[in-house]
């Protein structure tokens, strides 16, 4: 007897991000499409010269995407809104819904569970049709270039419902809603006859000769009803019918699967993946219900999501845990969550990192490494490395960083004037008018400005001469900002390659890879900063650009900093200290340069939050503990600031429904947030909870190269009046404009500038407090 191997998830943008130049390159029309599937295949091969040399026995297949693999499954499954259904080019129609285009706004892009993975939002009718096998295509072109069997992996159908949304009358319009929180007989009835088509995808691939595929069901670790277990297996009843053989496997990863014994023992099924490094409860589970005699567990003893090496001891003791209940000839050792969270791999680091840090990683292609080793180690006996990890940790604690962080550990922080003194006292300092307007923070980074950041990181070019440049940005892009006539300002971020990279370059405890790029979404990568020890802030960080862009301007100019859970979330944090004490770490090094702007003349300060919803645990018995800390950790960083200093934060696209009083109890007097891809559904929230703080509506999506028009952001603007304070209103874009261009992002600021415009000279220019 022996255990076996596989990995799903393998990361697709390439080791150099090769994705993003061949999909970007069509889009500017400097590549033809032969051109970019020409290219793409060969990022695809790329990925398989990693996967092959993990002598692994399961191959994954199916797991590459030009933008998104739900979005692969929308278009596959005919979800294809009809605002899209003239385009006849499917790839341009691929894009457009992830992109918008000209004449149709793009589909919602929401949060991956609590990842920083971003999907596109499928909008369900029913209407579904098997428009083309991708799971049979993909396999067919690795068995033609590799001679090999694979496995197709493929999202489930619970999962790609539950994360799905529906169309929902309402007096005046038809807003998008998740199907999750609709009729129940609505959400059965589309699980089921999605299922159908899965069923068909599988007869197709078991005639082909495919003897295993992987459905990946993320959604089944979730808080599920009894009734959700009840449709999960009358789902799979569906999926299963008529195959004969074809062993399916059905892969759940990032929680623990508490519906364990009610999905394990009685779906209709070959097998499930169980993550074992997320948490000891899959193990306990296990322990405590045993394991079907007749079902394989892929089990998930290396993480897809943190970049540390296996402990290969603590590995193997929990590996011969599983043994005692699974045989080893029913184990498949695999990784616990897809590998696209990490980097491709640690050799690109090799001479960049410093040696011990470079000593406690692992990226993708080395989770392959350590399956291979385990599997060698078992089944071969050969020896067990030792990587001296906990002496290299231990070089890097700094024991008076944690004195200073356990003074919070029981201290009430919160800003002590109430919330509406503190916004007249600022509105009036501020001398702004009803309905302000400012923008998220960053302006776009041409190629001009990333092409000087790099010649500086080269030391091609002096500190004087690129700092000479970067003001000149600043000086243009406040410029722009006040013909355009914006009341808030900021100083465009263009000294910022990334909004936690450039913080955590400043501070103590950060690493950065030279090649670390993890995909966000499309082609958009971010390379999380590595926290591999305490946490502190040497000296101020972003003073030089921010006042210099307020000496420029009488108008107020926002600070622009990071919060503590967004740098956090967005980081590859130690899992050996409590996330809380990291984040309070933040905290503590954030209010010093919150206190320093302040101190020097700045009125606005934004901290933004985008991440904070991300990292809400998924089952709801967690997310008490984190949202009291994640809060307390906004609130260090600014609870010292004056009354008439005006704290900002920003949150991206996420549900707020369910943290909508956290939110409220961070006590930011401004928080802006996105409501152009959501049409605006997302202010029900805060109309529920009555929500009496500032609220900043993001009007365009930033994310697609439209240029908005006056009267869809004057639509959104308007619903949100009838539910908010107007006093309370401010007006600006849904996200920051780094990705965009100075030819939409000029037009599209004078359009939302013209919607406050109409607005003041409807309900009144003057704050009215």
């Amino acid at each position: 007897m022996s255990v076996k191997t596989t990995i799903s998830g393998f990361p697709k943008i390439g080791k150099n991000r090769e994705l993003k130049k061949f999909i970007e390159g069509y889009w500017k029309g400097e590549l033809t499409k032969d051109e970019m599937f020409k290219g793409l295949e060969q990022v695809n091969k790329e990925r398989y010269s990693y996967i092959l040399e993990g002598n692994l026995d399961f191959i994954p297949s199916n797991d590459f995407s030009l933008y998104d693999f739900i979005l692969d499954i929308s278009t596959m499954l005919n979800v294809i809104p009809d605002r899209f259904k003239h385009i006849e080019d499917s790839i341009d129609l691929y894009f457009a819904m992830a992109r918008g285009s000209k004449n149709a706004v793009a589909c919602e892009m929401t949060k991956w569970f609590d990842t920083n993975y971003h999907y596109i939002v499928p909008e369900l009718t029913g209407n579904f049709e098997l428009l083309k096998n991708r799971p049979l295509q993909s396999y067919r072109w690795v068995k033609e270039n590799y001679q090999k069997e694979s496995k197709p992996i493929i999202t489930g159908p619970f999962t790609y419902i539950y994360l799905g949304k529906v169309y929902e009358k309402t007096e005046n319009s038809l807003i998008l809603s998740m199907v999750r929180s609709f009729e129940s007989k609505k959400f059965k009835y589309l699980v089921l006859e999605i299922s159908k088509l899965y069923n068909q995808i599988l007869k197709e691939l078991e005639k082909e000769g495919v003897t295993l595929v992987q459905i990946d069901e993320p959604a089944f670790v979730l808080d599920l009803s009894k009734e959700d277990v009840e449709l999960i297996n009358e789902s799979y009843k569906i999926l299963t019918e008529g195959l004969e053989k074809i062993d399916i496997i059905v892969n759940t990863y990032y929680e623990s699967l508490d519906n364990f014994e009610d999905l394990v023992f009685n779906l209709p099924v070959s097998g499930f993946g169980l993550d074992f490094t997320v948490n000891e409860e899959n193990m306990s589970y296990l322990e405590r219900f045993g394991y079907p005699d007749d079902k394989l567990l892929f089990a998930g003893v290396v993480s897809g999501r943190d970049p540390w090496k296996i402990d290969y001891n603590q590995t193997l003791k929990n590996i011969e845990k599983i043994t005692k209940i699974v045989s080893e000839d029913r184990l498949v050792l695999s990784n616990s969550a897809p590998l696209f969270h990490l980097p491709v791999t640690v050799e690109s680091e090799k001479g960049h990192l410093d040696e011990n840090i470079l000593n406690m990683l692992s990226f993708a292609s080395e989770r392959i490494t350590e399956l291979k080793k385990l599997k060698e180690i078992i089944n071969e006996g050969k020896d067990i490395p030792d990587e001296n990890l906990e002496n290299i940790r231990n070089i890097y604690i700094n024991q008076s960083v944690r004195e200073k962080v356990k003074t919070f550990e029981n201290e009430d922080v919160k800003r002590t004037d109430n919330f509406k003194d503190r916004y007249t006292s600022q509105m009036k300092e501020l001398n702004l008018p009803r309905f302000p307007t400012t923008t998220i923070g960053s302006f776009p980074q041409t190629k001009e400005v990333r092409q000087v950041r790099a010649k500086f990181r080269r030391g091609e070019i002096s500190k004087e001469e690129y700092e000479d440049f970067i003001r000149r940005e600043i000086k243009k892009a406040i410029e722009i900002q006040e013909k355009i006539g914006l009341d808030v300002l900021v100083h465009g971020e263009f000294e910022r390659t990334d909004m936690v990279e450039f913080f955590g370059e400043k501070m103590e405890g950060f690493a950065f890879t030279k090649n670390g790029w993890v995909q966000s979404y499309g082609t958009r990568c971010v390379r999380p900063p590595i926290i591999y020890g305490d946490v502190s802030r040497p000296e101020p960080m972003t003073l030089n650009e921010t006042l210099y862009a307020q000496s420029l301007t009488k108008k107020p100019v926002k600070g622009m900093l990071t919060g503590p859970v967004t740098i956090l979330n967005w980081s590859f944090y130690r899992k050996d200290i409590p996330k809380k004490e990291i984040a309070f770490q933040i905290a503590v090094a954030l209010q010093d340069e919150v206190l320093d702007l302040e101190k020097s003349g700045i009125k606005v300060i934004q901290i933004d939050e985008p991440a904070f919803r991300e990292g809400l645990p998924l089952k709801k018995r967690k997310q008490e503990e984190y949202l009291n800390w994640a809060v307390k950790a906004f609130r260090i960083t600014n609870y010292k600031v004056k009354k008439t200093t005006q704290i900002h934060t920003h949150m991206c696209y996420s549900e707020f429904n369910e943290i909508i009083k956290s939110i409220y109890e961070m006590d930011a007097d401004v928080i802006s947030i996105e409501a152009s891809r959501s049409r605006g559904d997302i202010i029900e929230a805060f109309e529920n909870f009555k929500y009496d703080h500032g609220i900043g509506i993001g009007l365009y999506d930033i994310h697609s190269p439209r240029i908005p028009t006056v009267e869809e952001m004057l639509e959104i603007a308007e619903r949100t009046l009838k539910v908010i304070d107007k006093d309370l209103i401010w007006i600006n874009p849904d996200c920051g404009l780094k990705t965009r261009g100075w030819e939409e992002t000029i037009p599209s600021l004078e359009n939302m500038m013209k919607v406050a415009e109409i607005l003041r000279k409807k309900y009144g220019e003057s704050f009215n407090w």
